[in-house]
């Protein structure tokens, strides 16, 4: 007797990434600390240097300026703790 197996699910459809990559942080990605909304100001009174701020589909993050463009994931944009 054959066990019923669920087909996989695969991935969502009408997700559509307007960046340049799924999960990479790029340059063209970098805001202003002025450009920030408001009420998400607070954790940006502590920002180094060596950090920038990005925004993507699902807002602002902050991450190391060494993580722009070069080729690798950036933990901190698929991170589920966002600042």
């Amino acid at each position: 007797m054959v066990k019923y197996r669920p087909k996989p699910k695969g991935h969502e459809a009408g997700n559509i990434v307007t960046t340049e990559s799924w999960f990479g942080s790029h340059a063209s990605m970098v805001v202003e600390p002025e450009e920030v909304e408001p009420s998400d100001e607070l954790y940006l009174a502590h920002l180094h240097h060596s950090e920038a701020v990005c925004k993507d589909d699902k807002g602002y993050y902050i991450t190391e300026r060494s993580r722009l463009d070069n080729g690798l994931s950036d933990p901190n944009r698929y991170s589920l703790r966002r600042n």
